[in-house]
């Protein structure tokens, strides 16, 4: 099986590639824990200034992989998926994302967390944690709002509709749009210029900018909600109707 993060380091810049394509690179616990092991290194590499995340193929992500995640079953509070959510908190150097075709759940998610995003001009944002009877993860539920005003946050983490790049830039989510075969390069870009500031002036201007302890009692409260709502009846017809690939009836609720 070929490797599903790429991880690759030029000068002072990590790069992060999932690398997944087939399956629009949704998320496994095993790809988590590769994105956990490798940002912990970066953390811990001086030579490191920044990192990017970017992606293979035609999306950037499609958020975790349905059946990966339920086989965690009653495991699911150890799964890497929320090892990476905290580290995404707590990581101090600077992050960039490039961003094709879909972006969903935690693919847009762990977007707010990034300090730079480049946005390819496909790429389309979608957050339907409610439509799987769950609730937002992230620290979205405060994250977006104050991003983006709550009435267009509601819209994405409630009721599943998707922002589009150019939407998304005039809000405020990413930095630029690109043409989809420039994407690599202006989110390289990007991450060399920030790699060649001085690391300690960046790292303390992004620590002041963002308040890693609030933000992680932020994940614990949602994590709490997050695994009830995981073992209501909701969920569960959401998730057998994903997987036997039929609309959900939540009629009955």
């Amino acid at each position: 099986m070929s490797e599903q993060v790429i991880v690759r380091q030029d000068g002072g810049v990590m790069t992060l590639r999932l690398n997944r394509a087939d399956k629009k690179n949704a998320l496994t616990d095993a790809m988590y824990g590769a994105l956990v092991s490798a940002m912990e290194r970066a953390g811990q590499d001086a030579a490191v200034r920044s990192v990017t995340i970017t992606a293979e193929g035609a999306d950037f992500c499609a958020g975790n992989d349905i059946g990966d995640f339920l086989a965690a079953g009653e495991r699911i509070g150890e799964a890497n998926v929320f090892r990476f959510i905290r580290l995404l908190a707590s990581f101090a150097k600077p992050l960039v994302a490039g961003v094709q075709g879909r972006a969903v759940g935690i693919g847009t998610t762990m977007l707010l967390h990034c300090d730079y995003v480049v946005a390819a001009d496909d790429a389309k944002l979608t957050t339907p944690f409610a439509a799987l009877g769950l609730v937002p993860e992230a620290a979205s539920s405060v994250l977006l709002p104050a991003r983006i005003g709550h009435a267009r946050a509601f819209a994405m983490l409630a009721m599943g509709e998707a922002m589009g790049a150019g939407e998304a830039q005039r809000l405020g989510l990413v930095n630029a749009v690109v043409a989809p075969e420039d994407l690599g390069a202006a989110a390289g870009s990007a991450a060399q210029r920030i790699a060649a500031l001085p690391p300690g002036a960046i790292q303390a201007t992004k620590a002041l900018m963002r308040d890693s302890a609030v933000l992680g009692a932020v994940m614990q409260a949602e994590g709490t909600v997050f695994g009830e709502r995981l073992q209501s009846e909701e969920a569960r017809e959401a998730f057998t109707a994903f997987m036997q690939k039929r609309a959900p009836d939540f009629s009955r609720f």
